[in-house]
């Protein structure tokens, strides 16, 4: 999925809000059930990926998949992170709007 303007947008200031986490604080936010939803970059790794995607499967914390850890690396203004935790819902809710993902897409929470 890609990340658009409007979305990247959004990432910086939920960074500055500090109701996002990234890199190595989010699978801690995932166990301590403080993440809402989880944007994980499809370049990353397959441990990464199995790693991330099955811990959001086990505590029920929806994760998408975005085009690349560079988009979403310079949406937050950080340097090559490869998983981002979004801990508001209405953060997680309008940024799912700016994507284009609804619960009724199929996405896997």
């Amino acid at each position: 999925m890609l990340l658009n303007r409007d979305a990247a947008n959004l990432l910086g200031l939920m960074v500055r809000a500090g109701a996002l986490v990234s890199g190595s604080q989010v699978l801690p936010a995932v166990r301590q059930k403080q993440a809402v939803l989880v944007l994980l970059a499809s370049d990353s790794s397959q441990g990464t990926q199995k790693q991330v995607t099955d811990k959001c499967h086990y505590y029920q914390v929806e994760c998408l998949m975005v085009e690349d850890s560079e988009a979403l690396s310079t949406a937050i203004g950080k340097h090559n992170r490869k998983s981002v935790a979004i801990l508001n819902a209405g953060f997680a809710k309008k940024l799912k709007e700016k994507l284009g993902v609804g619960e009724e897409n199929g996405e896997t929470k």
